[in-house]
Parts: C-alpha cells; structure tokens; sequence
C-alpha cells in the first residue's frame, strides 16, 4: 500500500437536527449527558436521538443508560446496523490501477422519548423503574465534581540526591 495515496473525499454536508446527539469516540459521556440535559429542560424536547458509528457504539450505549437513569420515563428504541464506507486509493506510480476499499462499519441509532412509543418494535424497552432514576437539577450537572486541579499522585518534588 505504500504505492498508493488515499483519495480524500469532500465531507457532504449533513444537516443535523437539534433532537440529535452525534457520539464520537473522542468524545465525553459527561458533555452527551449534559447535551440531553438542554434538551430536555430548556428547549423543552419530548424525544433526542443519539447517534454513532465505530468505535463510538460503546460511548453511545453508556450515555442511553445514564439518561435514562437521570431522567423518568424515557422509553428508548435502539436500531443496529451497519454503513459501507468505500475508500480509494490512487497510485503514486505510473501503470498502476486505482484501488477502491469497501468497509463495512457498524452504527447505532438510540430514541430516547418521555412519550409512549411503539412497543411493538423489536428494539423497544420500556422505562426502567423510578426507583433507579435520581433526578439532578440542571445547575447540578454544570457544578464539577471536585476532581482535577489537584496535585495528583505523582513521583512528588523529589527530596534531592543521595
């Protein structure tokens, strides 16, 4: 592969709706669970959409199960599938062909509504039981938890040679 050069494709501009969270796998949990805080509360929103691919499926799933224990009666339809990316490769030498790569990458698509939905649909769960959900203010979330900006565990100052 060293012969050939990845073609880099132009980003298509995706509109990306206000209900919707995308999760990367570079991202923070606490930042999704705060996100789905605004939504809820300020803006007032029935149902937010969380959205990953990759190596962002694990972060996505956690952050469901956080909601859902932050907020009461959010019934959740999870819908798993996979995306083909096809990557191209052009060559850096004379007389070599064009190489195209298709991968198949998995996705996740997880509703999270304070309405009833169709608990026909195969990836439905309903509310988990209020006992497990602790409300937390808005101001709450946005507080730090008093971690960070300490001294750490470190090697220490060092008490000199000898």
């Amino acid at each position: 592969m060293n012969k050939y050069r990845k073609v880099i494709k132009p980003k298509e501009a995706l509109v990306k709706d206000d209900d919707e969270i995308r999760v990367t796998a570079a991202g923070s949990v606490s930042a999704y669970i705060s996100r789905a805080a605004k939504l809820f509360n300020e803006m007032e929103k029935t149902y937010l959409t969380i959205t990953a691919t990759g190596n962002a499926l694990t972060k996505a799933v956690t952050s469901a199960e956080v909601i859902k224990r932050r907020f009461k009666g959010l019934h959740q339809i999870t819908k798993l599938g996979s995306q083909e990316i096809v990557d191209e490769y052009e060559p850096l030498e004379e007389g070599l062909d064009k190489v195209t790569d298709v991968r198949s990458v998995p996705c996740i698509e997880i509703k999270l509504s304070k309405d009833a939905l169709d608990k026909s649909d195969k990836g439905y769960q309903e509310p988990i039981d209020e006992s497990l959900v602790t409300d937390v203010d808005p101001e709450e979330l946005m507080k730090s938890r008093g971690r960070g900006k300490g001294r750490g565990k470190g090697r220490g100052k060092g008490k000199g040679k000898g």
